[in-house]
Protein backbone atom coordinates (compact mmCIF):
# COMPACT_ATOMS: atom_id res chain seq x y z
CA UNK A 1 0.00 0.00 0.00
CA UNK A 2 1.40 3.41 -0.97
CA UNK A 3 1.83 6.14 1.68
CA UNK A 4 -1.27 8.10 0.61
CA UNK A 5 -3.64 5.17 0.90
CA UNK A 6 -1.99 4.13 4.15
CA UNK A 7 -2.64 7.60 5.54
CA UNK A 8 -6.25 7.63 4.33
CA UNK A 9 -6.89 4.22 5.87
CA UNK A 10 -5.20 4.71 9.24
CA UNK A 11 -5.67 8.40 10.11
CA UNK A 12 -9.42 8.23 10.98
CA UNK A 13 -8.88 4.87 12.67
CA UNK A 14 -6.03 6.29 14.77
CA UNK A 15 -8.22 9.22 15.83
CA UNK A 16 -11.02 6.84 16.84
CA UNK A 17 -8.68 4.57 18.82
CA UNK A 18 -7.09 7.57 20.56
CA UNK A 19 -10.54 8.88 21.47
CA UNK A 20 -11.52 5.53 22.96
CA UNK A 21 -8.28 5.45 24.92
CA UNK A 22 -8.82 8.92 26.37
CA UNK A 23 -12.42 8.06 27.26
CA UNK A 24 -11.25 4.96 29.14
CA UNK A 25 -8.58 6.94 30.98
CA UNK A 26 -11.02 9.63 32.10
CA UNK A 27 -12.18 9.87 35.69
CA UNK A 28 -15.83 10.19 34.67
CA UNK A 29 -18.05 7.89 32.60
CA UNK A 30 -19.07 8.94 29.11
CA UNK A 31 -22.73 8.62 28.15
CA UNK A 32 -23.88 8.59 24.53
CA UNK A 33 -26.63 7.24 22.34
CA UNK A 34 -26.35 4.27 20.03
CA UNK A 35 -26.67 6.56 17.02
CA UNK A 36 -23.74 8.75 18.01
CA UNK A 37 -21.72 5.66 18.92
CA UNK A 38 -22.37 4.17 15.48
CA UNK A 39 -21.53 7.47 13.78
CA UNK A 40 -18.19 7.65 15.61
CA UNK A 41 -17.37 4.08 14.57
CA UNK A 42 -18.34 4.85 10.97
CA UNK A 43 -15.99 7.83 10.95
CA UNK A 44 -13.24 5.68 12.43
CA UNK A 45 -13.44 3.12 9.63
CA UNK A 46 -14.19 5.65 6.88
CA UNK A 47 -10.60 5.59 5.64
CA UNK A 48 -10.68 1.81 5.32
CA UNK A 49 -13.94 2.12 3.38
CA UNK A 50 -12.40 4.67 0.99
CA UNK A 51 -9.33 2.57 0.11
CA UNK A 52 -11.38 -0.63 0.17
CA UNK A 53 -14.94 -0.91 -1.21
CA UNK A 54 -15.19 2.63 -2.63
CA UNK A 55 -11.98 2.33 -4.62
CA UNK A 56 -12.73 -1.25 -5.62
CA UNK A 57 -16.14 -0.33 -7.08
CA UNK A 58 -15.07 3.10 -8.33
CA UNK A 59 -17.25 4.18 -11.32
CA UNK A 60 -14.57 4.88 -13.93
CA UNK A 61 -17.08 6.07 -16.53
CA UNK A 62 -18.30 8.90 -14.29
CA UNK A 63 -14.81 10.42 -14.01
CA UNK A 64 -14.95 11.71 -17.59
CA UNK A 65 -17.76 14.11 -16.67
CA UNK A 66 -17.33 14.72 -12.94
CA UNK A 67 -13.62 14.20 -12.35
CA UNK A 68 -12.59 14.14 -8.71
CA UNK A 69 -16.11 15.11 -7.59
CA UNK A 70 -17.01 11.44 -7.92
CA UNK A 71 -15.19 10.87 -4.63
CA UNK A 72 -17.42 13.46 -2.92
CA UNK A 73 -20.50 11.65 -4.20
CA UNK A 74 -19.21 8.27 -3.01
CA UNK A 75 -18.36 9.65 0.43
CA UNK A 76 -21.80 11.26 0.56
CA UNK A 77 -23.36 7.90 -0.31
CA UNK A 78 -21.43 6.30 2.54
CA UNK A 79 -22.63 9.02 4.92
CA UNK A 80 -26.24 8.45 3.84
CA UNK A 81 -25.83 4.72 4.43
CA UNK A 82 -24.58 5.41 7.95
CA UNK A 83 -27.55 7.71 8.60
CA UNK A 84 -29.93 5.01 7.33
CA UNK A 85 -28.39 2.38 9.61
CA UNK A 86 -28.66 4.80 12.53
CA UNK A 87 -32.35 5.39 11.87
CA UNK A 88 -33.38 1.75 11.41
CA UNK A 89 -31.48 0.35 14.39
CA UNK A 90 -33.35 -0.19 17.63
CA UNK A 91 -32.78 2.32 20.44
CA UNK A 92 -29.57 1.86 22.40
CA UNK A 93 -27.71 3.81 25.08
CA UNK A 94 -24.00 3.39 25.77
CA UNK A 95 -22.01 4.19 28.92
CA UNK A 96 -18.25 4.07 28.60
CA UNK A 97 -15.90 3.53 31.53
CA UNK A 98 -18.60 2.11 33.81
CA UNK A 99 -19.33 -1.40 35.05
CA UNK A 100 -22.71 -3.05 35.58
CA UNK A 101 -22.23 -2.94 39.35
CA UNK A 102 -21.74 0.82 39.16
CA UNK A 103 -24.65 1.31 36.79
CA UNK A 104 -27.35 -0.73 38.54
CA UNK A 105 -27.86 1.48 41.65
CA UNK A 106 -27.83 4.69 39.63
CA UNK A 107 -30.17 3.26 36.98
CA UNK A 108 -32.54 1.99 39.68
CA UNK A 109 -32.81 5.50 41.15
CA UNK A 110 -33.43 7.06 37.75
CA UNK A 111 -36.02 4.45 36.81
CA UNK A 112 -37.91 4.78 40.09
CA UNK A 113 -38.43 8.48 39.38
CA UNK A 114 -39.46 7.95 35.77
CA UNK A 115 -41.72 4.91 36.16
CA UNK A 116 -42.84 3.57 39.57
CA UNK A 117 -44.20 0.46 37.80
CA UNK A 118 -40.77 -0.53 36.46
CA UNK A 119 -39.91 -4.22 36.85
CA UNK A 120 -36.56 -6.01 36.88
CA UNK A 121 -35.98 -9.58 35.71
CA UNK A 122 -32.29 -10.34 36.01
CA UNK A 123 -30.54 -8.01 33.56
CA UNK A 124 -33.82 -7.08 31.84
CA UNK A 125 -35.84 -4.00 32.69
CA UNK A 126 -39.41 -3.11 31.69
CA UNK A 127 -40.81 0.41 32.05
CA UNK A 128 -44.50 0.08 31.06
CA UNK A 129 -45.39 3.75 31.51
CA UNK A 130 -42.53 4.81 29.25
CA UNK A 131 -43.04 2.02 26.74
CA UNK A 132 -39.43 0.88 27.13
CA UNK A 133 -38.05 -2.65 27.38
CA UNK A 134 -34.31 -3.17 27.62
CA UNK A 135 -31.55 -5.42 28.82
CA UNK A 136 -28.11 -4.57 30.19
CA UNK A 137 -25.25 -5.77 28.00
CA UNK A 138 -21.75 -5.35 29.48
CA UNK A 139 -18.49 -5.37 27.55
CA UNK A 140 -15.91 -6.22 30.19
CA UNK A 141 -12.75 -5.68 28.10
CA UNK A 142 -13.65 -2.05 27.40
CA UNK A 143 -15.49 -1.65 30.71
CA UNK A 144 -18.57 -0.20 29.12
CA UNK A 145 -22.26 -1.04 29.35
CA UNK A 146 -25.03 -0.87 26.79
CA UNK A 147 -28.74 -0.52 27.43
CA UNK A 148 -30.17 -2.36 24.43
CA UNK A 149 -33.85 -2.41 23.52
CA UNK A 150 -35.56 -5.81 23.64
CA UNK A 151 -38.71 -6.44 21.67
CA UNK A 152 -40.10 -4.62 18.62
CA UNK A 153 -42.53 -2.35 20.47
CA UNK A 154 -40.56 0.61 21.79
CA UNK A 155 -41.47 4.22 22.52
CA UNK A 156 -38.83 6.60 21.22
CA UNK A 157 -40.25 9.33 23.45
CA UNK A 158 -39.79 6.98 26.41
CA UNK A 159 -36.18 6.29 25.42
CA UNK A 160 -35.63 10.02 25.16
CA UNK A 161 -36.94 10.53 28.70
CA UNK A 162 -34.72 7.71 29.94
CA UNK A 163 -31.75 9.34 28.22
CA UNK A 164 -32.42 12.67 29.91
CA UNK A 165 -32.83 10.94 33.26
CA UNK A 166 -29.49 9.16 32.89
CA UNK A 167 -27.75 12.40 31.98
CA UNK A 168 -28.98 13.91 35.25
CA UNK A 169 -28.18 10.76 37.22
CA UNK A 170 -24.58 10.71 35.97
CA UNK A 171 -23.84 14.23 37.16
CA UNK A 172 -21.14 14.06 39.78
CA UNK A 173 -20.47 10.34 39.23
CA UNK A 174 -16.77 9.51 39.14
CA UNK A 175 -14.89 6.34 38.27
CA UNK A 176 -11.35 5.03 38.19
CA UNK A 177 -9.44 5.12 34.89
CA UNK A 178 -9.41 1.91 32.90
CA UNK A 179 -5.81 0.67 32.40
CA UNK A 180 -6.89 -0.77 29.05
CA UNK A 181 -7.00 2.81 27.81
CA UNK A 182 -3.20 3.03 27.85
CA UNK A 183 -2.94 0.30 25.21
CA UNK A 184 -5.50 2.07 23.03
CA UNK A 185 -3.58 5.34 23.28
CA UNK A 186 -0.34 3.51 22.47
CA UNK A 187 -1.74 1.86 19.34
CA UNK A 188 -3.34 5.12 18.26
CA UNK A 189 -0.06 7.01 18.56
CA UNK A 190 1.74 4.15 16.82
CA UNK A 191 -0.58 4.46 13.82
CA UNK A 192 -0.08 8.24 13.75
CA UNK A 193 3.70 7.78 13.81
CA UNK A 194 3.54 5.16 11.04
CA UNK A 195 1.43 7.38 8.79
CA UNK A 196 3.61 10.43 9.45
CA UNK A 197 6.80 8.53 8.68
CA UNK A 198 5.36 7.04 5.48
CA UNK A 199 4.18 10.40 4.15
CA UNK A 200 7.25 12.43 5.13
CA UNK A 201 9.70 9.86 3.80
CA UNK A 202 8.32 9.96 0.25
CA UNK A 203 6.15 13.04 -0.45
CA UNK A 204 6.60 12.71 -4.22
CA UNK A 205 4.83 9.35 -4.24
CA UNK A 206 2.04 10.83 -2.12
CA UNK A 207 1.52 13.68 -4.59
CA UNK A 208 1.50 11.31 -7.55
CA UNK A 209 -0.97 8.95 -5.84
CA UNK A 210 -3.27 11.85 -5.00
CA UNK A 211 -3.33 13.02 -8.61
CA UNK A 212 -4.08 9.51 -9.80
CA UNK A 213 -6.96 9.14 -7.34
CA UNK A 214 -8.53 12.46 -8.33
CA UNK A 215 -8.32 11.98 -12.09
CA UNK A 216 -9.12 8.27 -12.36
Amino acid sequence: MDPLRLGIALTPLAAYVLLLGLVNLASRPLFTTGGRDLAALAMGISGLVVVGPLELFFPEAAVERLGGFVWLMLIGLYALLVVLLTLVRRPRLVLYNMTVDQLRPMLANVVSDLDPDARWAGECLVLPRLGVQLFIEPFLAMRNVQLVSSGPHQSFAGWRRLERGLVKGLQGVSCSPNPYGFSLVFFGLLMVALVTFAIVSDPAVVEQSLREMLRR
